[in-house]
């Protein structure tokens, strides 16, 4: 099997084993026969336990990159592009649902790289709603811009814990919150509503 599948295959079986047992409840050997490789190959690809969980994490924000682009390509508007982009992100969450809460909640005892690999999500999802904000909102100054990005994603983060409680709210449900409280700010942000 080649080294990039392979890797794939043991960051799925962690990031399933890390979801239901839990980061600290979870063994390297159980992880290792889940994948059905030895325990040196995984400290081979991922150097320790903190490593494999950083790579799933990873993993995470790479595919929550990919799924946020693909949702506001062609959109004509900031308000659609701001809609598209918060149902996109609580969809993945719909996705990621067992392993949401374990990410957030487990980086915390595993260290500070699982830490500061969460904070390498919010900081990108910060700069692509910057950099959207900044195609339709004409003559805000980008302080504004990496602000209001900011404030997205906390307001995005803090609901998807509620979020993820519920079952009977859908991503829509989630967006279309968001969008009630973030849009008549953002749609005020420039006195003349550019592409707005």
């Amino acid at each position: 099997m080649p080294r990039a599948e392979r890797e794939r295959q043991m960051i799925a079986v962690a990031e399933e084993i890390f979801a239901e047992r839990g980061y600290q409840a979870s063994s390297m050997d159980e992880i290792a026969e889940g994948v059905g490789v030895s325990k040196p190959m995984l400290y081979e690809y991922f150097g320790s336990k903190e490593g494999l969980l950083v790579a799933c994490i990873r993993q995470a924000r790479a595919e929550l990159l990919a799924t946020t682009l693909a949702s506001v390509e062609g959109v004509l508007s900031a308000r659609e592009a701001l809609e598209r982009g918060l149902v996109a992100f609580f969809g993945f969450i719909d996705s990621h649902r067992r392993s949401w809460a374990l990410l957030r909640q487990e980086a915390a005892v595993a260290g500070q790289a699982a830490m500061d690999e969460i904070e390498a999500v919010r900081q990108q999802q910060t700069e692509v709603n910057a950099t959207l904000f900044g195609s339709y909102l004409v003559g805000v100054p980008d302080r504004d811009l990496q602000a209001y990005g900011e404030i997205v994603v906390g307001a995005c983060e803090r609901l998807a814990q509620w979020y993820v409680t519920r079952e009977d709210v859908t991503a829509e449900d989630a967006a279309e919150l968001i969008m009630r409280m973030v849009w008549h700010g953002l749609g005020g942000a420039t006195g003349t509503h550019s592409h707005a």
